[in-house]
C-alpha cells in the first residue's frame, strides 16, 4: 500500500463508518493505530476531513418537505444573499451558479406553510429579483458520499 492509497482507503473506512476506532481502521487497513492516527490528523489539518457528524434523516423528525429554491440575485448582493440563506436553519445548501438563476439552495421544512413562510420573506428582499421554487417528490439518493478510487498495489 502507499501513502496516497492509505489516505483514500483511510478516508474510504471512515465513510463505511464514521465511528470506527482508530484501531479498528488500523486493521482493516494492515497499519498501526499511530500512523492511521498521524494520517487522520493531517487529513483534518488539511482540511480535507472538516469533521465527523450523524447522518440525520430528518424527515422522521418532521422535515418531510424539501425544495429547491432558485434565485435572481443583484450582482453586487449576491455574497450578502448567499451568507444570509447559508445562515438560516433550514437551508441544507447553499450554490452560487451559472446559468439563468444566480443562486440554488436546498431547504428542508415541516410542511408547505413554513416553506412559504421563508420563500416569501426572501421575496421581500428587494435584492432578489426572481425566484423559482420546485418541491422534491423523491429523494433517491440525497447528501451522499462516494469512496475514493484506490490504485491497485503490485
Amino acid at each position: 500500500m502507499t501513502y496516497e492509497n492509505l489516505d483514500a482507503e483511510l478516508i474510504n473506512e471512515l465513510l463505511a463508518d464514521g465511528r470506527a476506532s482508530l484501531r479498528s481502521v488500523g486493521e482493516s487497513l494492515g497499519v498501526s493505530v499511530t500512523t492511521v492516527s498521524n494520517h487522520l490528523r493531517d487529513l483534518e489539518a488539511a482540511g480535507t476531513i472538516k469533521g465527523f457528524v450523524p447522518v440525520i434523516d430528518y424527515d422522521t423528525l418532521g422535515y418531510d418537505v424539501t425544495a429547491i429554491l432558485q434565485l435572481k440575485v443583484e450582482g453586487e448582493a449576491l455574497p450578502e444573499i448567499t451568507d444570509r440563506l447559508g445562515g438560516m436553519d433550514r437551508m441544507m445548501t447553499v450554490y452560487e451558479v451559472t446559468g439563468e438563476f444566480d443562486i440554488i439552495a436546498v431547504g428542508k421544512f415541516e410542511d408547505t406553510d413554513s416553506m412559504d413562510d421563508i420563500i416569501k420573506e426572501l421575496l421581500a428582499e428587494r435584492e432578489i429579483k426572481e425566484s423559482n421554487t420546485s418541491v422534491v417528490l423523491s429523494a433517491p439518493v440525497e447528501c451522499d458520499q462516494f469512496p475514493l478510487p484506490v490504485e491497485e498495489s503490485e
